[in-house]
């Protein structure tokens, strides 16, 4: 090895450093996802009005001729099916860009009207202030103003009167509206998966539409709601939202608690999904639906499929024929793994929903 190569060594080193750096920065994680978040708007400023003269050729009085200043900008809330989370809503919408009216010209002109701004949010999201519901933005394209932006002032052309003639004052533009309001969404879903920790629904999930949430053997796998898309062959579709899994107390905000419950409440459908493999089998079904119900009366009575998952171990096959002789639910037998039965589930699901 010559000594310009060994002088080159460490600089090489170095070099394959940094770029395994920059290829671990440019692979960004997943966005975290955000459900609830409280924002400040406030529309845009009005611009303000202008007091000016006209002076012409051998008329050196001709008049007023200053202009109104234009309105402020609206900020809009719209549902967007391109947004799945509220993680790029920022916390305050103040004096944004371009959302101020122009102020009023001479020449007997108006100030131009400020555009309005829209704030895209996933379908589904509801829009409160001080507790109180506003909207719900339940379909693609609904809007709501969050705040109305200010009206430009006068200017001297327009406060022109019968008994003013000559006007020399002009008002400015109003201040646009300014509110606190909080964005939280509830995720619409036509079925829900609902099952304790590690009982095989991202699994499920994974094999019945194009999802692709997490897999592992420990509890909590899923931390985020997945939604996916089961495609029948006379094109017929159906959404299905896998919600991170309930404990016991999450009615009380145990484990992940209230933070996922709530999307559950837009279901038209429930699977229970039940670790047939283990011998709590019945004791994760009672507390499930005591779980759903502490937290919203009636939700444990929403048309429901018990889908006991895992039929593939040992000892699952007796396990399952006692749960369909004591369950006054329709049952279905299922291995997410081996997607044993996965076809006559996607069957009963459409029967539920009446599709």
């Amino acid at each position: 090895m010559t000594l310009q190569s060994q002088s080159l060594l460490p600089w090489l080193k170095m070099h394959r450093t940094f770029l395994v750096l920059v290829r671990q920065h440019s692979e960004s994680p997943e966005k975290v996802f955000v459900d609830y978040t409280e924002v400040q708007f406030q529309g845009g400023r009005g611009g303000n009005g202008c007091a000016l003269f006209k002076r012409k050729w051998a008329n050196e009085f001709a008049g007023p001729s200053g202009g109104d200043g234009g309105n402020g900008g609206h900020l809009i809330i719209e549902a967007s099916k391109s947004v799945r989370s509220l993680s790029d809503i920022r916390r305050e919408y103040i004096g944004l860009p371009g959302s101020n009216g122009k102020h009023g010209p001479g020449g007997a002109q108006n100030g131009a009207d400020a555009s309005h701004t829209v704030l895209s949010v996933p379908v589904g999201t509801i829009v409160r202030e001080n507790d109180t519901q506003l909207i719900d933005l339940n379909y693609p394209g609904s809007r709501y103003i969050a705040c109305r932006g200010g009206i430009g002032g006068q200017g001297n052309r327009s406060l022109v009167s019968s008994t003013h003639t000559v006007p020399e004052e002009s008002s400015p533009g109003s201040v646009g509206e300014c509110r606190r309001l909080a964005l939280e969404l509830s995720i619409m879903a036509q079925v829900g998966l609902v099952g304790f920790p590690n009982a095989g629904k991202s699994s499920l999930l994974r094999a019945i539409s194009n999802a692709t949430p997490e897999v592992a053997a420990y509890p909590f796998t899923t931390l985020n709601p997945h939604i996916g898309m089961v495609e029948y062959d006379d094109a017929v579709q159906i959404s299905v939202a896998d919600i991170p899994g309930i404990i016991r107390g999450a009615h009380q905000n145990e484990g992940l608690g209230l933070s996922f419950l709530k999307h559950i409440k837009r279901c038209e459908t429930l699977l229970y999904v039940i670790d047939i493999s283990v011998e709590s089998y019945r004791q994760q079904l009672e507390y499930l639906k005591y779980e759903l119900e502490k937290y919203q009366s009636g939700l444990s009575k929403v048309p429901s499929l018990i889908v006991a998952n895992k039929i593939d171990l040992e000892g699952s096959s007796s396990r399952l024929e006692s749960l369909c002789e004591e369950s006054d639910s329709p049952v279905i037998g299922v291995s997410a793994l081996k997607r044993t039965n996965v076809y006559d589930m996607c069957q009963r699901i459409r029967k539920l929903l009446k599709l």
